[in-house]
């Protein structure tokens, strides 16, 4: 089993406009973002840095002068292959001249993402853009019996959208099963960016627990799906779309499993009688004294099913002060549930 830090990651470096309630007014968060977007188109040899008032501006064509955000700044600094931490250091009008002298001067235009007079991403040709709301609206759609988890310590949810990228935690708080006698719940992340800062993904598992630091704890089968912007990404939300069927799927199938295996552990008997049960008891590896009052107390209750033992020895367990005999107590019970199966 794994501890997963991917949500705690976010809810400790999220602003306070970065995080959301729930899922439709992130949609509504990003579906401003971007219809506020534009896709601009120019050459290199177009692009001009320069000064105003004070401020490195970043002129492309005859679309206008941007400002630049801190992702399409180190951005720009990748382009012109100057160190990022240098050009901080200097004064406008000098970085303006690095910038001037070091620009590239390819044939092949660059991709410019604005919003009004900001520019949010620059980017080249084999770069291919998927919007969050896109990815949003599909977990809408697909994901309707999944929510947010319980609030962090700081008031975060699990959703995150901001100028560089978007993220979203969501379980299952109902689809509750057993895997190997323990309790696990079904949960998945889903992360973009429109401007290119991280991958696509998903990543599917099932969890025991999770903490107010949103640490998933004691993860199982953890299914992650990563794609690059590339072309075709688009295919990705096809991918996605599969990851949480095939979750829900999952859980539809351990929950009808498990619902079948309770009802008949309800109704089979383990015998017909005192003896007959301590002896099938034995045969299953309880030792005779813990069988002995598991016995009683499933007499209490008038019945020798499945189920009326497995109750018996689990409310043992709880009386017994040592971790490790708790354990083994409730491993022997649910290794008796099994009989039901």
């Amino acid at each position: 089993m794994a501890n997963l830090t991917h949500a705690n990651r976010e809810l400790f470096r999220r602003r306070d406009d970065e995080r959301y309630e729930d899922l439709a007014t992130l949609a509504a968060f990003c579906r401003t973002q971007k219809q506020q977007s534009l896709d601009r188109w120019q050459p290199p040899q177009q692009l001009r840095p320069v000064v105003r008032e004070g401020e490195l501006l970043l002129a492309a064509g005859d679309d206008g002068e941007y400002q630049m955000n801190d992702w399409s700044f180190g951005q720009l600094c990748s382009l012109a292959r100057v160190s990022r931490d240098t050009v901080n250091r200097l004064f406008p009008e000098t970085a303006a001249r690095v910038f001037a002298d070091t620009m590239p001067t390819g044939q092949k235009p660059l991709q410019l993402l604005t919003s009004d007079r900001m520019l949010r991403s620059i980017h080249g040709v084999s770069y291919t853009r998927l919007w969050n709301l896109d990815v949003v609206n599909l977990i809408r759609d697909c994901a309707t019996d999944f929510q947010p988890p319980q609030k962090g310590m700081n008031g975060a949810t699990g959703l995150y959208a901001g100028e560089e990228d978007m993220f979203c935690f969501l379980i299952d708080p109902t689809g509750w099963t057993e895997i190997e006698g323990q309790a696990f719940a079904p949960g998945f992340f889903v992360w973009n960016s429109e401007v290119g800062k991280r991958s696509v993904g998903i990543s599917t598992f099932w969890f025991q627990a999770v903490c107010q630091n949103h640490i998933v704890w004691d993860a199982v089968e953890v299914v992650e799906l990563t794609r690059k912007h590339t072309a075709g990404v688009g295919s990705v939300l096809t991918d996605i779309r599969r990851s949480i069927d095939s979750l829900v799927r999952r859980r539809d199938e351990r929950r009808d499993g498990f619902v079948k295996v309770m009802t008949k552990a309800m109704k089979d008997k383990l015998g017909d009688d005192a003896e007959g049960v301590l002896k099938e008891l034995a045969k299953n590896g309880i030792p005779r004294q813990l069988a002995k009052d598991a016995l009683e107390i499933a007499q209490q209750q008038g019945r020798f099913t499945i189920f009326s033992l497995v109750d018996a020895l689990t409310r043992l367990a709880g009386r017994v002060m040592n971790a490790g005999d708790r354990l083994e107590i409730d491993a022997k019970a649910a290794q008796l549930l099994m009989l039901a199966a």
